[in-house]
């Protein structure tokens, strides 16, 4: 889990970079934000899965759903959050920097450990 979050953080640094270069200053922060908006809620996730391993016991997969769901509405609200908040957001980057950092975990069986 932990290197499809550190996946997802290198690939919102590159998304800022390709906005940065097409769309400007307003778009690299709006891919930030975009990949950010998942990165953190999927380390956050991580977190806790990783905490519930090292505890034991048998909620590993009632953890995982509610986990799951909480980490979907975190990313919904601070996808939310951007639009309210920020007002020059440039919708195409932000979709760059989310999409980019929700296809990173395809590229997480590609990395050697």
């Amino acid at each position: 889990m932990l290197k499809v979050v550190f996946l997802q953080f290198c690939a919102t640094i590159a998304a800022t970079a390709i906005a940065a270069v097409f769309f400007g200053h307003a778009g690299a922060i709006s891919a930030g934000l975009g990949g950010m908006a998942c990165a953190v809620p999927s380390g956050l996730f991580a977190l806790r899965l990783h905490l519930t391993a090292q505890r034991g016991g048998s909620q590993h997969v009632a953890v995982f759903f509610v986990g799951e769901l909480f980490k979907i509405a975190s990313i919904v609200g601070l996808l939310v959050l951007v639009g309210l908040l920020y007002e020059s957001v440039h919708w195409g980057a932000l979709f760059l920097g989310l999409i980019l950092a929700l296809k990173a975990n395809l590229f997480a069986f590609l990395v050697k450990t």
